[in-house]
């Protein structure tokens, strides 16, 4: 044939990751600081500097080549826009598709697609923004090792209740449409053989959070306890009051040790929740009488959104 057909059916999968939380949203991860206020957000802020084919320090990335900056978007107060920097780290150019979806947080930390909860009422905490966001562009052609903006603006109704609301923004891969093989080279030789090519498309997701009004968030840590095994593990249930996600890094620490027992950061317990348990995972280099049985350790939620280095909760237990 004079023409060459791509006889390769591509099945996509999209890596989310969150969330920052860092969570994530989607999964832990550490943040930069929206800002020392509560008002302030990442407004029209200009990409950060970083050297070829790396991202900023504050930049979260997935499984493919890309990431973004910040790693959270919080817009409050007069703010009604924010920036998004997308970073190629590829030695070659990329297309991404940029979109707004709905998402919820789950009690063991995990960030699900909303559409896919069956629960009624698990669905009606959530408070999506998506309604009142606008962004541009929708899709992003990236040299290798270079960086673009994208613009997202909010549009509060003056109706709308005071309150928290979130969506994520997730920038995904684009594949070839045509990877340029002939149907011989697709069927791999075989008479009457179809080849199927699996094309992955990466991708990744922060948070977009906007708060109206007046909000409120209280925290505090139950359930702690320490798990023994392959890997040792500090069980930790955080659970929120009031109006407003909580976000932060969480410290264990024992008396006699400068260094942390352990450290996790990033760790958000959105609206829809009210705990969440997670599992800080301790030093193995440390020694293990620290955190030996009748050990006293303190973990430590210090607070990385709201009023950054202010701490959120803290408690004492002792090792059984």
């Amino acid at each position: 044939m004079a023409s060459r057909l791509a006889a390769c059916a591509a099945v996509l999968f999209t890596a989310s990751t969150a969330s920052v939380m860092a969570q994530s949203a989607m999964q832990p991860a550490g943040d930069v600081p929206q800002s020392s206020s509560a008002d302030a957000t990442e407004a029209d802020a200009a990409i950060p500097a970083a050297a070829p084919g790396e991202a900023p320090t504050g930049a979260v990335g997935g499984m493919g080549d890309v990431n973004l900056y910040p790693r959270r978007v919080v817009i409050s107060g007069r703010e009604r826009s924010a920036t998004v920097g997308l970073y190629n780290r590829a030695a070659a150019s990329g297309e991404y598709d940029i979109s707004i979806s709905d998402m919820m947080m789950t009690p063991d930390g995990r960030v699900v697609d909303l559409g896919s909860v069956a629960d009624p009422a698990a669905v009606s905490r959530v408070k999506v923004a998506s309604p009142y966001l606008r962004w541009s562009p929708r899709k992003v052609v990236l040299p290798a090792s270079e960086a673009q903006l994208v613009r997202i603006m909010v549009r509060v109704p003056p109706d709308l209740p005071a309150g928290e609301y979130r969506s994520h923004f997730s920038a995904v891969s684009v594949p070839p449409l045509d990877d340029g093989l002939s149907i011989e080279q697709a069927a791999g030789g075989q008479n009457g053989g179809v080849g199927v090519q699996i094309v992955p498309r990466f991708g990744i997701s922060i948070p977009v959070i906007v708060r109206v009004g007046e909000t409120t968030a209280q925290a505090s840590l139950a359930n702690l306890a320490l798990q023994r095994g392959p890997q040792t593990v500090i069980k930790v249930t955080i659970a929120r009051q009031g109006t407003r996600s909580v976000f932060g890094d969480l410290t264990v620490t024992a008396p006699g040790s400068k260094a942390p027992v352990g450290q996790l950061k990033g760790i958000g317990v959105y609206t829809e929740i009210d705990e969440r348990t997670v599992q800080v995972p301790v030093d193995p280099a440390l020694d293990p009488a620290l955190y030996a049985n009748g050990a006293k350790l303190t973990v430590t939620y210090t607070d990385d959104d709201y009023a950054p280095g202010q701490v959120l909760a803290k408690a004492d237990f002792v090792v059984k």
